[in-house]
């Protein structure tokens, strides 16, 4: 079986709009498809609503909306108002661009005002984190229908929820400047530490809450590059103080070179591939090893190279395996990645919805090619180096992964956690693995020490709280209340399995 590159190696689901498109001025439809071409749209229609004429100065511009089609719950109010409800949608003039826009959802807690604020960033890279609002942890579900109906489990039950579309292309963030497009992880934590003085600016009350940066996948190298830009400006007091607690990264891709020694491992495991499919690919494990070594300090020919060759070790276990759908290897890929999640788009498209976003007609760009090509020499990168002087200052983080995925499978993870350097690394390594009980019953293991968790989460993939609702907003919820720890489970509960988080020493 064929596999398209860009498909294997996508590192978070997608689907790319409508394909109807019109076959005059190809050219012209696929910029505006990868770039986001629309700054005189953005200017006349989006900005419209928001009196953007009145406030071009401003840093951000921002609207209070209500989505239509929004079935109440039977504990809600019909009348809700838009100011009731607490959902902001805005635009981010990028500080450090030529004509960037950050789009971005704000949702207000529904429980309580002084809730940490909890930034959600989606990886791909490229790829828009509304997939996460509408599909993981938002405050709503799409029905088939285009109905809205609210989640149960949305993390706004525990917190204020930011999602950001970023790197500049991504959803509906755009630029008419293809200089603004980002290929470091430098530039992209610059714009969202600029993106958050502007944010807390905008929201002073929130200054002072707790303040949190999740997400998934490639957001494995996004966060720990934007948790240390966060604690060096506060460090150099840049600028408002960012109230930063801890950083959680859910099925991620954040050191390489470990993690991509795990999949043939992993593989194996799960009877992907035989033994000696196992012996064969991990000839190319060496050469893999050697290039992200030469990634590291001798750039961009050399971090090419590294992708291209370890790339090519998950190619040959799908190869292998068939149609799998490798964010959850119990499934079968439907579709072209794997997942259907074209109710968004359809959402997104509708005439009433982009009304209440005032977004116009700027071009919903679920994941982007152009940004997605942009950062390949970032892929490699080892993103766990700047981590440890976070742990050491007390900042918490926890690696959460769905023990179904194998694209960032929680072995890989794991191991690199372990393996990590800091103040507390051989202490963590002796913890106790011990049960993660929600409602009663075993929903994952937990490793525990000082700041560091790790959770491997039962009966999910790589999109956890999209497979286990309850569980995720239980972790999210445990985690900033400081009540993810093997102290909190019942001591009959610990057990002592170093097997279950194999540790490379």
């Amino acid at each position: 079986m064929k596999i398209s590159g860009f498909v294997l190696i996508l590192l978070i689901l997608c689907c790319f709009g409508n394909t109807n498109a019109n076959p005059v001025n190809l050219e012209a439809e696929k910029l505006i498809r990868q770039l986001n071409l629309f700054p005189q749209d953005a200017k006349s229609e989006f900005m419209e609503g928001l009196n953007y004429q009145a406030k071009n100065t401003e840093k951000i511009v921002e609207k209070k909306f209500r989505f239509p089609n929004l079935i109440e719950s039977s504990t809600s109010s019909s009348s809700s108002s838009v100011q009731d409800l607490g959902h902001h949608a805005g635009y981010y003039k990028i500080q450090h661009s030529h004509a960037a826009r950050m789009f971005y959802f704000f949702f207000e807690s529904r429980t309580n005002k002084n809730d940490p604020v909890v930034i959600w960033l989606t990886g791909g890279p490229g790829c828009s984190s509304e997939l996460a609002v509408f599909y993981e942890n938002g405050p709503f579900t799409i029905a088939n229908n285009m109905s809205l109906m609210w989640n149960d489990f949305g993390w706004d039950k525990a917190s204020h929820l930011l999602y950001v579309d970023q790197p500049t292309g991504t959803g509906f963030s755009y630029s008419s400047d293809e200089r603004d497009l980002r290929q470091n992880e430098e530039g992209v934590s610059n714009d969202l530490y600029d993106f958050l003085q502007a944010f807390f600016a905008k929201h002073p009350q929130f200054q002072k809450n707790d303040f949190y940066i999740t997400g998934e996948s490639y957001a494995g190298h996004y966060i720990p590059a934007f948790a240390s830009r966060v604690h060096k400006g506060n460090k150099n007091k840049e600028g408002i103080h960012i109230n930063l607690k801890g950083f959680a990264i859910g099925n991620g891709l954040t050191n390489p070179a470990i993690q991509y020694k795990a999949y043939t491992e992993y593989a194996l495991q799960n009877k992907l591939i035989e033994e000696s499919d196992y012996e064969e690919i991990n000839q190319r494990l060496p050469e893999c090893e050697r290039t992200i070594q030469a990634c590291a300090v001798e750039g961009e020919v050399e971090c090419l190279r590294a992708y291209s060759t370890c790339i090519s070790i998950f190619n040959s276990i799908l190869n292998i395996a068939g149609d799998i759908n490798y964010y959850d290897i119990r499934k079968q890929c439907e579709g072209s990645l794997c997942y259907d999640f074209s109710n968004m788009e359809k959402f997104l498209n509708l005439k009433s919805v982009r009304q209440a976003l005032g977004v116009g007609n700027i071009e919903f760009i679920s994941c982007s090619p152009t940004v997605y090509s942009k950062m390949k020499t970032d892929w490699m990168k080892n993103l766990e180096v700047g981590i440890p002087a976070l742990l050491n200052d007390g900042i918490k983080l926890l690696v959460y992964a769905g023990e179904y995925d194998l694209i960032c499978n929680w072995l890989g993870n794991s191991n690199w956690v372990h393996a990590m350097e800091w103040s507390g690394r051989q202490d963590f390594v002796r913890a106790a693995n011990v049960s993660f009980e929600v409602d009663g019953a075993e929903a994952g293991k937990l490793k525990n020490h000082g700041p560091l968790s790790f959770l491997k989460v039962h009966d999910a993939g790589h999109m956890v709280p999209m497979d286990q609702p309850k569980a995720a907003l239980e972790m999210l919820k445990r985690w900033t209340q400081g009540k993810l720890t093997a102290e909190a489970a019942a001591p009959a509960q610990t057990q002592n399995h170093p097997h279950l988080f194999p540790s490379v020493l």
